[in-house]
């Protein structure tokens, strides 16, 4: 097919149909595939013909959603996991040995900064952080040991920017893999590949799903380094499922709709909250007063569906606000149709030190709002009442 604009060919590629000619997709519930004779078995397995052989490698429906999800960030192809973490440890452990050197964003996400601080140190693979801000820190936090560059822009939580063609220029100039954490944008805000990114990595259970229904990870790159994942992966199985691979494939029919639903949302609710007296910072990608501002609007579409706050009055006032919220729900994930409260000093990021998180830009008083599909003046009202 070619390429069409986005939202066409989110809801017209379709590489899977059977000889009932369906009109969306089917599911394909089966673990395993039967073969037409022993000789087909040693081709499938010896990898010289193409076919399923077992669906902890491939699935219908786990290579559509690959195929639709790489054309839409215009990579070449990709590989789809159980959920977002995975797809980050897969990355990670199919490139890095012991002896490599990360350097990644300080302010990546807490599950991620676990990984770095105490389960890859344990292998003998270290990191540095760099402030997204900092153009110094990333030039000089590159060793000689260095093997990739791993960075989340927009950040979890502090919705920090990095301009990722500066960052895929200092990588290749030392021949590094760029990783991005692309779970906040979508490919249809913002495309690493296309920026010159190696890899783009998706958290699928966020805005890509939408519904707060699925788990998934998404890795999506060139296919030589999709075949350094599959290598790992196949034989360390973190398989997404068919059925969540057809919800998600599914929900990427309605991925633009929806984001522009939440971007509306959002940036409404950042210049209300930016205004409000009680409100002691507010951060949007979209916000004039944004640090990054300028780049994300050259990088970025729109701004995003997140909006990360900070009340005055630590985290007793983080707690008050959000107890008084009547529609918001208060909830560690993100990315749902229903607005959404976090407090990840206590949640998402707590098992980061004190100091970490004011390193990351997260007080006690930061709440994240996931800004969902609900009409604008409710949503607003409902922030209201909580502040008054």
């Amino acid at each position: 097919m070619q390429e069409d604009h986005f939202e066409t060919m989110a809801i017209r590629l379709q590489t899977e149909r059977s000889q009932y000619k369906e009109h969306s997709v089917p599911l394909y519930l089966t673990s395993s595939y039967k073969f037409d004779d022993a000789e087909e078995m040693r081709a499938l397995f010896a990898n010289e013909k193409e076919g399923n052989v077992y669906s902890r490698y491939a699935n219908p429906n786990t290579t559509e959603l690959i195929d639709k999800m790489a054309a839409l960030e215009g990579a070449e192809t990709g590989w789809v996991t159980a959920t977002g973490m995975a797809a980050i440890f897969t990355t990670f452990a199919a490139f890095l040995k012991s002896g490599d050197h990360v350097l990644s964003s300080r302010s990546v996400f807490g599950s991620t900064h676990q990984l770095l601080n105490n389960i890859f140190p344990k292998w003998g693979i270290s990191y540095t952080y760099a402030d997204l801000d900092q153009q110094e820190q990333w030039i000089n936090g590159i060793q000689a040991n260095t093997k990739m560059i791993f960075v989340e822009t927009p950040s979890n939580p502090g919705i920090d920017i990095i301009d990722l063609e500066w960052l895929a220029q200092l990588a290749k100039k030392n021949n590094l893999l760029l990783v991005v954490d692309n779970c906040f944008a979508t490919p249809y805000l913002q495309q690493p590949i296309r920026l010159g990114a190696d890899l783009s990595i998706h958290s699928a259970t966020k805005f890509i799903d939408g519904q707060g229904r699925a788990l998934g990870g998404v890795i999506l790159g060139a296919q030589k380094l999709i075949l350094e994942i599959e290598a790992f992966a196949r034989h360390s199985g973190p398989a997404m499922s068919p059925f969540n691979a057809w919800l998600l494939s599914k929900s990427l029919e309605t991925l633009a709709v929806r984001m522009d639903r939440h971007c509306e949302n959002a940036l409404t609710v950042a210049g209300f909250l930016e205004a409000h007296p009680k409100i002691k910072k507010v951060m949007y990608p979209f916000l004039p007063s944004h640090p990054q501002y300028e780049i994300a609007k050259k990088q970025m579409k729109q701004g995003g569906g997140i909006v990360t706050l900070v009340v005055d009055g630590g985290v007793e006032a983080a707690g008050r606000f959000m107890d008084k919220l009547k529609m918001f729900s208060i909830s560690a994930n993100l990315g749902d149709t229903r607005s959404i409260a976090t407090h990840p000093a206590t949640s998402t990021h707590s098992k980061l030190t004190e100091a970490e998180r004011l390193q990351v830009g997260i007080e006690q008083g930061t709440i994240r709002l996931s800004i969902g599909l609900e009409h604008i003046n409710d949503i607003l009202k409902d922030i209201e009442q909580a502040l008054s």
